[in-house]
């Protein structure tokens, strides 16, 4: 278990989906996602989150507690209907 980063000026709905993209990110590493499914989630987190150094920050915080990394599971999907990270 741990923490996730989460900016507090986030409406619940916006937690809600940042927290989706986190949990994808976590099915691409234990076991796999879908290329539709993670993109999906992944479009609402650029929405919420539109600064590139915003997503970058979060993406490494994430990292940290978690050791997954959104933009390893992002750069997959570029290239693959179905993500598993080893």
């Amino acid at each position: 278990m741990y923490d996730y980063p989460l900016d507090f000026d986030w409406t619940t709905e916006e937690i809600i989906d940042v927290m989706s993209l986190y949990n994808a990110v976590e099915q691409a590493y234990e076991g796999g996602i879908s290329k539709d499914e993670f993109m999906k989630v992944y479009h609402r987190f650029i929405e919420i989150v539109d600064s590139k150094s915003e997503q970058k920050k979060l993406d490494q915080a994430f990292e940290k507690v978690s050791h997954y990394s959104i933009y390893k599971v992002f750069q997959e999907a570029k290239n693959h209907d179905w993500i598993e990270i080893k």
